[in-house]
């Protein structure tokens, strides 16, 4: 076995495209994801494409512009690269086990694929080190077998709501800014939630919003303190009510709440009482009114554009 770090990868085989690589991990559910960055939209869809027909530990993969991001279960499942990938190449990643504060992925590539697991992902500075074996060879007609070491990432989401007045601010932008400035981990991802507009504390457009980031376990209280005080600082609320969420899969009660809360009136009682049976933390920033908005905000993180609507638009 050979073991290279990113920049001796570089040096072997010249700079390529991947921009991020990292991966997050839920044992409790025994899930993980990966997100990859590149240079193109070109090596995303194709490999999109390719890596799933091959199974192996993936779950779901999807593409949002030049990010591929997907789902793994942790644990070993054999590729099914199959007849048609003999004459159209093939990628697939066939474990992703834990050990210790790493991550290890081992990837397969035929031909052409062969290199974006053999040179390109291995070069990426989020990566740790790669482990090929002696007789490595990729392009042509060769099959590479890889392992590449990430380190061990979790997903947090940090919900909030009632942070504007009628007069100035909005929940939105605030967040926003926070996880563009916050110096701890890596920003993923900012939602809009909209939640129900007969409610009587609204301000105009009754919205909630959240904020996902990766990053590794040890920082995860450094994340969640800036946060804190990001929002205390920035508000203009009596009422502000942040939440904490850690985890990749959002727990089902915790989303039919955030649901209901587009249609519904909630009390802080409901939203209380599903935070502690979900294991959502709630932190009061200057008071409680936004509690019930900042939980479903969480609910609603990984609803994608339902996050955004009412029932209404979608029936």
């Amino acid at each position: 076995m050979v073991t290279l770090k990113p920049e001796e990868v570089e040096a072997k085989h010249g700079k390529l495209f991947c921009q991020g690589f990292f991966t997050m991990v839920d044992e409790e559910n025994g899930v993980a994801q990966i997100v990859e960055k590149c240079v193109s939209r070109g090596p995303i869809e194709w490999d999109l494409v390719n890596r799933k027909r091959t199974g192996g530990v993936l779950r779901d993969i999807r593409s949002d512009g030049m990010t591929i991001v997907m789902d793994v279960a942790i644990g070993e499942a054999p590729l099914n690269f199959g007849p048609v990938s003999a004459e159209l190449g093939g990628q697939g990643i066939s474990s992703l086990l834990v050990k210790g504060d790493r991550v290890h992925t081992k990837w397969s590539g035929l031909a052409g694929a062969s290199v974006g697991v053999g040179a390109c992902i291995p070069q990426c500075r989020d990566v740790i080190e790669t482990i090929y074996p002696d007789d490595f060879k990729m392009g042509g007609a060769h099959r590479a077998d890889v392992e590449i070491v990430t380190p061990k990432m979790i997903r947090v989401v940090i919900g909030t709501d009632d942070t504007d007045t009628k007069e100035k601010g909005a929940s939105w932008v605030l967040m926003m800014k926070l996880g563009r400035e916050c110096p701890t981990g890596r920003f993923l991802d900012q939602k809009i939630i909209q939640l129900n507009p007969k409610a009587p504390n609204k301000t105009t457009n009754c919205c909630s919003t959240a904020v996902s980031f990766a990053v590794r376990p040890d920082e995860a209280d450094a994340l969640v303190a800036f946060a804190k005080d990001f929002i205390a600082k920035n508000t203009y609320s009596d009422e502000t009510v942040m939440t904490v969420f850690k985890g990749l899969k959002i727990p089902k009660r915790l989303e039919e709440f955030g649901w209901s809360a587009k249609r519904t009136l909630l009390t802080p009682e409901d939203a209380h009482a599903i935070a502690d049976e979900c294991g959502v933390e709630i932190v009061r920033i200057t008071g409680d009114k936004g509690v019930i908005g900042a939980v479903a905000a969480i609910g609603c993180f990984d609803m994608g554009i339902r996050a955004a609507g009412v029932p209404e638009d979608f029936s």
